[in-house]
């Protein structure tokens, strides 16, 4: 895809058609809208969107894939084209490294431990100093992935707490809830972890990386993050759980200087 492609966000109910070389957004509260296929980065659907089999075969051979989000502003699905870029000896390593438990793990404990600092820095170091102590002890001393998602599990309850003790009334979370968000804080979680998922996919689709192998989640039957392929769920977990607190408190000074 060209370098100067972007994502198109469809935002309400629409139709998408195809004429020749391009991409007609039909709405129904607004006139259509015409898009040059080349300048299509991939397209992110967070109403209703209906489409047919001759786009498909366009979006496919320009390599565009279409993201979902569900009623409730949470990643549903997306619609993949065709897997061109994955590397048959990358491959080979990924699964190398999910077979070793130990590299699996050694794996998992960074992406969590990463994570977590991330979330302590943004939203409050002294308040979550004990919560974060406590994480990297449990983290040491796991033996499967199923305790390391148990240990960042606990950890994201004590974060998401004190960010309730940042915020105003009306975004507090008072406990994550999903499907559906039970007020505006947890929506508003739902819908940035939806985007970041969302454009970690199309990034991660252009690498050599096969989508059906991960950590920490993927021993043991551990389900993923989010009902999408697996690998995405490592990649886009130190992101999703930085930039939600951080759009939350909405203080630039605290979204330096991250780990990478």
């Amino acid at each position: 895809m060209p370098a100067a492609a972007r994502t198109y966000w469809l935002t309400s109910t629409c139709r998408i058609r195809r004429k020749d070389e391009s991409l007609v957004i039909e709405r129904e509260s607004a006139g259509k809208v015409h898009i040059p296929v080349t300048d299509v980065r991939d397209i992110v659907a967070c109403a209703e969107t209906d489409i047919n089999t001759s786009v498909v075969a366009l979006l496919n051979r320009h390599r565009i894939n279409v993201h979902m989000l569900s009623y409730y502003g949470d990643y549903a699905g997306s619609l993949f084209t065709s897997e061109t870029s994955t590397s048959g000896e990358t491959v080979l390593a990924q699964a190398r490294l999910a077979d070793n438990h130990a590299a699996a793990l050694q794996i998992g404990r960074s992406i969590i431990d990463s994570t977590a600092f991330n979330v302590r820095r943004i939203i409050d170091r002294k308040l979550l100093a004990r919560p974060y102590d406590v994480l990297q002890k449990s983290l040491k001393s796991a033996t499967n992935s199923a305790h390391l998602m148990g240990v960042e599990g606990a950890f994201r309850r004590s974060a998401w707490e004190v960010l309730d003790t940042k915020v105003p009334d009306w975004l507090q979370l008072g406990g994550r809830s999903r499907r559906p968000p039970k007020n505006a804080g947890n929506a508003f979680v739902s819908y940035v972890n939806g985007i970041v998922y969302a454009r970690t996919l199309t990034a991660l689709r252009l690498t050599p990386l096969h989508t059906g192998i991960a950590f920490p989640a993927q021993q043991h039957g551990t389900p993923a993050p989010l009902p999408g392929p697996r690998p995405i769920g490592d990649v886009q977990t130190p992101l999703r759980r930085t930039f939600a607190p951080a759009d939350g408190l909405t203080k630039p000074t605290q979204r330096a200087s991250l780990r990478q």
